[in-house]
């Protein structure tokens, strides 16, 4: 049990061999950091979409060059257990931002937690609405901290419940068949660049916002 304690723990630690986790791990451990990842606060830095488009690749078989490959998941139980998982992080970053999202907000910044995030997830969520749960899932950081706000704001369990289900049906599904459609093509033998351009992508919108926030407070800049 140490051992595969400590080659799964190495894995998660480089964040360059998503492949070596999830078949270490599996499809529990993946369920496990999709539940971490939208439902605990600390758990934003976790290989939330890069890990679920890599698992996609691996639910096909890929025959080109020298790597060639059976499919080593299974699709169906895949999505599924992702999100279930995803649904029920969210309603438990729900629950915690009901109970102590007050108690949180006078927390000072600390080695993971920013107040910038919440921050930034609670002008979000201002903007958007509701429809933020749906949005935010494409977005690191904010994805985790936006249920914890609708808590904090006291969003109807029902409705909070309705966007939630929705957003984590489109999010995941929508990964693992990205997965799906790039595991029997070449670009599937470069996992690396794969993790790499799902991360480029994910953070895109936060690059945009800093971008902008930046060129606004510019000196000259007209606002």
């Amino acid at each position: 049990m140490s051992g595969f304690l400590d080659q799964l723990l190495a894995a998660l630690a480089s964040m360059g061999d998503v492949r070596q986790m999830i078949e270490i791990g599996g499809i529990a451990v993946m369920t496990v950091i999709v539940f971490a990842e939208t439902g605990l606060l600390f758990g934003f830095f976790l290989p939330g979409d890069s890990m679920i488009v890599v698992a996609g690749i691996l639910t096909t078989a890929n025959t080109h060059g020298d790597f060639a490959r059976p499919a080593l998941l299974d699709p169906w139980s895949l999505t599924l257990s992702l999100i279930l998982a995803a649904i029920v992080g969210n309603e438990l970053g729900r629950w915690l931002g009901l109970k102590f999202g007050e108690r949180v907000e006078r927390w000072p910044d600390g080695w993971l937690y920013k107040r910038r995030y919440l921050e930034a997830a609670r002008d979000y969520y201002a903007t958007k609405g509701a429809s933020s749960l749906v949005m935010a899932r494409f977005i690191p950081v904010i994805r985790t901290f936006i249920p914890f706000v609708a808590g904090m704001g006291r969003m109807p369990a029902g409705r909070f419940f309705r966007w939630n289900a929705i957003g984590a049906v489109l999010w995941i599904g929508s990964l693992v068949w990205l997965g799906r459609l790039i595991g029997p093509t070449p670009l599937a033998q470069n996992l690396g660049a794969v993790t790499l351009g799902v991360i480029g992508v994910s953070l895109s919108p936060l690059i945009w916002k800093a971008g902008r926030a930046w060129l606004s407070s510019s000196p000259g800049t007209k606002t």
